[in-house]
């Protein structure tokens, strides 16, 4: 199945399209835009991705409208591949050094779904680290004016990190009860 993924660059392309924005659905003509590749190319890779059940396909009027499917085995893994390689998962890996000592770095998987909040203190970024906020405070606005949307990120140190655990804080309770895509660091790092 890997052999199936991996293979073009073009598919890479349509993955990165897809899943920056797992909301929306693309004619070949819009793809064919996104990607920069040619219509025989960009047809050609989204038949194999129906084949192997990536995408599916629906005809609106006279043009055929595809999305990634949510139900696909490989959905959240992919998803989090594109999340850490694309938007500002890549600007947080890119600018790691400019940024701090980053311990953790995650993305709430509401935020990497664009599915909206459920309240409006949610937070969508949690980066633990001893943190440059002017440098993580230009990588957020970049992303809020990609997205048209406000971004909740919270900066935390390590040692704020180990209090709340300690205090079993309802603030970091919400968080980890949220799905996550770990940029830097994983589920230990953050749960202790």
């Amino acid at each position: 199945m890997l052999r199936d993924i991996f293979i073009s660059k073009t598919r890479v392309k349509l993955l990165e399209t897809f899943l920056a924005d797992p909301t929306q659905m693309y004619h070949v003509r819009d793809l064919v835009r996104k990607t920069g590749d040619e219509i025989n190319a960009v047809r050609r890779e989204l038949a194999r991705m129906e084949r192997v059940g990536m995408v599916k396909k629906e005809p609106r009027g006279n043009r055929l409208y595809y999305w990634f499917r949510h139900d696909s085995p490989l959905y959240n893994d992919l998803l989090s591949m594109v999340a850490k390689t694309t938007g500002i998962g890549a600007a947080i890996i890119k600018n790691r050094s400019k940024l701090g000592n980053i311990q953790v770095a995650m993305l709430s998987g509401k935020f990497v779904r664009h599915l909206p909040r459920k309240s409006p203190d949610e937070v969508d970024i949690l980066i633990v680290g001893n943190i440059t906020l002017s440098e993580l405070g230009i990588l957020v606005r970049a992303e809020e004016e990609r997205r048209s949307q406000t971004i909740n990120y919270t900066p935390m140190t390590e040692e704020e990190l180990k209090f709340r655990r300690t205090r079993r804080d309802p603030f970091l309770q919400e968080i980890l009860a949220q799905s996550r895509i770990f940029v830097v660091g994983s589920d230990e790092d953050l749960v202790g």
